[in-house]
């Protein structure tokens, strides 16, 4: 079935209005029509909802709530991913297939080996469709919310937040000792919810003085193994280790 998002101020009296692009896919890619049923999700409270289209317009399908959903295909890890901007459209498949994975957020980070440079022009034009392509693959897997994409950081404001976390990891090529399962392996069972930040460097790694940065704020500095990864396949690789070990108590 069909899922669709909408904010909490678009749910009144027992009725969802969907408005925006979705209209359009409605009507004229799924041809969908009064009396079919979707699954619409509250994005702000991640609510599921199963709907009867009751009237549709040429700007807004309107909705009737049949019942609530209980299940939730949201997990007890709380993800973030601050990848180093990587080249060409590397950015939006470690966004596409992060939220897949359960990445709540992704948070673009400007660092030194960085070749790719956007433009306060450019940038939110960028954020814009990365956005979007977090919105469809939430839709696509069944998400009860839209992952965050914020705007882009740098490694000071990074470093501050990294007191946020239960857990900050950052893969580094030249870490030989510290592997990712002994972190989790101290945290695994301690609490019900975790929030975990990721670290992850563009093609050309992370510079040293940002990884003596990062681990003075503290990160914790893992090696992923003998092969060295490419920057979106770290993302992947990360994400469905943590997923595996952490979410809902893990194997």
């Amino acid at each position: 079935m069909s899922k669709f998002f909408v904010k909490t101020n678009q749910i009144e009296n027992n009725k969802i209005n969907i408005i925006g692009e979705d209209v359009n896919h409605i009507k004229n890619v799924l041809r969908l029509n009064v009396n079919d049923k979707i699954n619409i999700c509250d994005n702000d409270n991640s609510k599921n909802y199963k709907c009867e289209i009751i009237n549709i317009s040429s700007n807004k399908i309107e909705c009737e709530i049949l019942e609530e959903l209980q299940e939730s295909s949201e997990g007890n890890v709380n993800l973030h991913i601050f990848q180093g901007l990587p080249k060409a459209d590397k950015m939006e498949l470690v966004i596409q297939k992060g939220t897949e994975l359960g990445v709540s957020k992704f948070i673009p980070v400007n660092l030194k080996r960085c070749i790719v440079k956007i433009s306060e022009k450019d940038e939110s034009k960028k954020i814009d469709r990365w956005r979007k392509i977090a919105e469809v693959a939430a839709k696509q897997c069944g998400r009860d919310l839209i992952p965050i994409v914020t705007n882009v950081e740098n490694i000071n404001t990074l470093c501050e937040k990294i007191k946020e976390y239960d857990l900050a990891i950052v893969a580094y090529e030249n870490e030989k000792e510290n592997y990712i399962k002994n972190e989790l392996k101290k945290i695994k069972n301690q609490k019900e919810q975790y929030k975990i930040a990721v670290i992850i460097g563009p093609e050309g790694g992370i510079d040293e003085e940002e990884i003596k940065k990062l681990k003075a704020s503290g990160a914790k500095i893992v090696t992923l193994g003998k092969r060295i990864l490419r920057t979106e396949t770290v993302a992947m690789q990360v994400s469905s280790i943590i997923m595996y070990e952490l979410e809902n108590g893990g194997i």
